[in-house]
């Protein structure tokens, strides 16, 4: 496994005073369900890309919750962290193994890689991200 660079490991966040968006590029798969949720908030083609102050916090809250990966994450500032319970894994049609709980992904060594409440794992095995998706799915074909 090639060792990870300071870019593999970046987190954006993007404030208001009522809410916090994290972004974390390297699990994002671009399933495009915070575009689609929330065009006027995620807007892949402008920099920055989320515009936290375009719409309520509740409203982003709900987007963010559509992403798959846990590539986006909110939180509100002053309140503790929230941590789902229990665990559930899900193979989706043609795509990736989507795994929402209590996350925690770890590398051949023992090394954290993630942990958080949302990740999608490759299962077509041709993502350059692994063990995390990266889309490559949708360009090589994969069915199952």
């Amino acid at each position: 496994m090639s060792e990870p660079t300071t870019r593999d490991r970046v987190t954006r966040e993007y404030a208001t005073d009522e809410i916090v968006v994290e972004w974390e590029p390297r699990l994002c798969y671009h399933s495009h369900n915070c575009v689609r949720s929330l065009p006027e908030v995620f807007d892949e083609q402008a920099r920055p890309w989320v515009k936290v102050d375009a719409a309520s916090a509740d409203e982003i809250e709900a987007a963010v919750a559509l992403c798959p990966s846990g590539a986006l994450r909110t939180r509100r500032p002053g309140q503790a962290k929230r941590r789902p319970l229990g665990l559930d894994i899900r193979a989706s049609e043609n795509g990736p193994l989507l795994i929402r709980g209590d996350v925690r992904v770890l590398d051949a060594e023992g090394n954290v890689l993630y942990e958080g409440d949302k990740a999608a794992l490759c299962r077509c095995g041709g993502s350059a991200n692994k063990p995390f998706c990266d889309g490559t799915h949708a360009r090589n074909g994969f069915r199952g």
